[in-house]
């Protein structure tokens, strides 16, 4: 007998097809996975060194500080204060994770009761449903479409009854679309979600993937109340096994979470915490060099999409390419499944990421050049 909130949630969608990949690739078959974000390149060097340093430190390991220990906690500030030209207090307003993921179930444990509403993108990543559905709130989904750059749609949003719906999720870089929040848009977005009480969580770890001006909610307002900023590591440092990330906000909104967290985990392991730190502390020619990796890739993926007849923006960020199928072809997943059986190449479903992705797939660039050039030549033959 199983617990009543785990009736309107199935199993992640890649833990089940990566099952199917795997025993194909076990049986022999060659096949080619571009269809998961889990970044292939390795994190800097001196992230290495840190963490190695750092195991003969007499606390290393012992339990940890819930908030992180004040250096990470400090070059995480920095760090916003650098690259976002956000200042944020190292004491209070910034709450390290274990990886992002972690930090949108606390925040919704903190925020929310069963019943609550909660406005969740479509296309949009797959956990703020599913935690939603977790914590037995509701999700309400608002859509994103092509015709409207996959923006939210303000006037959209404000024919929506909103007397219940205490949080909304935005994420921007967006996934799976690549697209970046417009500014204006954003400040709408910010002032109306004030005005209905509701907590706006920006979720942000593509920001230095493929772009050269990263964004964060915090840009150009000073009321942090009603606004939180998750970011993480995984994506921009290639470090998405070490799970570090950071949440960002109010004193009071920061202590809401920390309740949650302070009764869920023991603190983050010392090495971790130290790999971060020097992680943080990279110079502008890192983002260079995993900028000219990404951008090599992508071209190739380019070439891969029009190869399949499928369309596609060039202007987006981020390390995914979605596409829009070709004319006649409107079911992503019997696209995907063909492709993966007829050329061995696997690309995730856009109906992965709701109802509004459907006709449309994604592309990941956590793949090496000479991988999508086989994909490509096996395409052509």
């Amino acid at each position: 007998m199983t617990a009543t909130r785990l009736t309107h949630v199935q199993e992640y969608y890649f833990s089940k097809k990566l099952r199917e990949v795997r025993t194909m690739i076990s049986s022999g078959q060659p096949v080619i996975n571009m269809g998961i974000g889990s970044p292939d390149l390795r994190p800097p060097q001196e992230v290495i060194d840190a963490l190695q340093n750092s195991l003969s430190h007499p606390t290393a390991h012992k339990y940890q500080s819930y908030q992180g220990i004040p250096a990470l906690r400090e070059a995480i500030a920095a760090f916003y204060k650098k690259q976002y030209g956000v200042t944020l207090n190292p004491e209070n307003e910034i709450l390290p994770l274990l990886g992002s993921k972690e930090g949108i179930m606390h925040i919704s444990m903190a925020f929310l009761n069963p019943g609550d509403q909660v406005l969740v993108p479509n296309p949009g990543y797959p956990t703020y449903t599913s935690v939603t559905r977790l914590v037995e709130a509701e999700a309400v989904f608002y859509n994103l479409e092509e015709d409207h750059y996959w923006q939210p749609n303000l006037e959209e949003l404000k024919s929506i009854d909103c007397t219940k719906v205490r949080l909304m999720w935005i994420n921007s870089p967006h996934m799976p679309t690549g697209t970046t929040i417009d500014p204006q848009n954003l400040t709408e977005l910010i002032e109306w979600a004030k005005e209905n009480d509701i907590l706006l969580v920006n979720d942000n770890p593509y920001s230095f993937v493929l772009t050269d001006q990263p964004k964060s909610i915090f840009q150009n307002i000073d009321d942090k109340s009603q606004v939180m900023e998750l970011n993480s590591l995984s994506k921009t440092f290639n470090m998405a096994g070490w799970r570090m990330g950071m949440l960002s906000g109010s004193k009071e909104n920061i202590n809401h979470v920390l309740k949650v967290k302070s009764n869920m985990d023991s603190g983050m392991f010392y090495g971790i915490q130290q790999g971060a730190i020097a992680a943080l502390q990279q110079p502008q020619s890192w983002f260079d060099h995993i900028n000219a990796i990404y951008s090599e890739r992508r071209k190739q993926v380019w070439k891969l999409a029009e190869a399949m007849g499928c369309s596609f923006d060039k202007n987006n960020s981020g390390m995914f390419v979605w596409a829009k199928l070709p004319e006649g072809h409107n079911d992503s997943e019997s696209f995907i499944d063909q492709l993966l059986h007829d050329k061995h190449i696997f690309l995730a479903p856009g109906t992965i990421f709701g109802s509004a992705g459907q006709g449309y797939i994604r592309f990941s660039l956590c793949v090496d050049k000479s991988q999508i050039v086989e994909a490509l030549n096996r395409l052509n033959k």
